[in-house]
């Protein structure tokens, strides 16, 4: 007698983003898990149906991923996808991570309405992205911008703003590589130090569940992220804080109102196993605790 497949459900938001995300892990997991049949549920989160809401007043995270948390904790989901820069600090009591697909491009691309060099109302939510963008642009005024990037870039094309900012890593998942009535410029990591986890995809599932899908992950992405998220989980802040962590290639950016930006150099082999170290020995150091 033939054994049937297992089937693993997988739960996501409905936005484009988020289907493209899920999709690249369908995708890896098919590979790695032959066997088993993979299946995408799609939910509607507090963030998405509260468009009218400033994330920055409701205190942004877990907003877009609490529903999907429900699902995993009540048996309706195997494994959730999410943008890993969207999760709190904290795990709620059974779920883990169980990892990170492989992180794309970290840096944030600025979108400017088409002839604007020098935006004088830049369309952003973040405060993190508002006072970094404030060194590069000293005369320019902040608005508030929600949607789906679509209606973002939309938005800037018909003037509502002059600029706002998106990650990279989600235009190029969205295959956006120009957009009517808008130019694209990279910002540098030393420009505007992205997010917490941003660019990284996360994995989450129930913590007795962990194993059977962390090896088909990425440990170099892992690596990155649990340093990153360390220092949020020290710091206690969310996306709504003006704060920024970013480690690539060995380096380490920080950014703090407190301490403006620092860089460290840091070998990945010692973050790997140390990283709950590094976080709150830093922090001790630049005097953030508090700040």
């Amino acid at each position: 007698m033939i054994k049937p497949a297992r089937e693993y459900v997988i739960a996501t938001r409905k936005s484009p983003l988020a289907m493209a995300q899920t999709h690249l892990a369908k995708e890896l997991f098919e590979r790695g898990m032959p066997d088993a049949i993979f299946r995408i549920e799609k939910m509607v989160t507090t963030g998405d149906k509260r468009q009218e809401w400033s994330l920055e007043k409701q205190g942004g995270k877990g907003l877009f991923t609490k529903e999907l948390e429900d699902a995993l904790l009540e048996g309706r989901a195997d494994f959730a996808v999410h943008s890993a820069k969207d999760l709190p600090s904290e795990m709620p009591e059974g779920l883990a991570l169980a990892g990170f697909l492989p992180r794309q491009t970290c840096e944030d691309v600025l979108v400017l309405r088409e002839g604007v060099e020098k935006p004088k109302l830049i369309a952003t939510g973040s405060p993190r992205r508002r006072i970094q963008l404030r060194y590069l642009f000293p005369e320019a005024e902040f608005t508030e911008i929600r949607g789906n990037v679509d209606t973002r870039l939309n938005k800037i094309a018909r003037g509502d703003a002059d600029a706002t900012v998106l990650a990279s890593a989600g235009l190029n998942r969205l295959g956006i590589e120009s957009w009517e009535g808008v130019s694209f410029r990279k910002l540098t990591l030393d420009e505007c130090v992205p997010a917490v986890g941003q660019a990284a995809v996360a994995i989450q599932c129930r913590a007795e569940d962990v194993d059977t899908f962390a090896a088909h992950l990425d440990p170099q992405t892992a690596t990155a992220v649990n340093l990153e998220r360390a220092f949020l989980q020290e710091l206690g802040g969310g996306c709504q804080v003006a704060f920024a962590v970013n480690y690539v290639g060995g380096k380490l950016r920080i950014y703090h109102k407190q301490c403006g930006k620092e860089v460290r150099e840091l070998p990945e082999e010692y973050v790997a196993t140390h990283y709950e170290k590094i976080a709150a020995k830093l922090i001790e150091q630049l005097e953030l605790k508090d700040a």
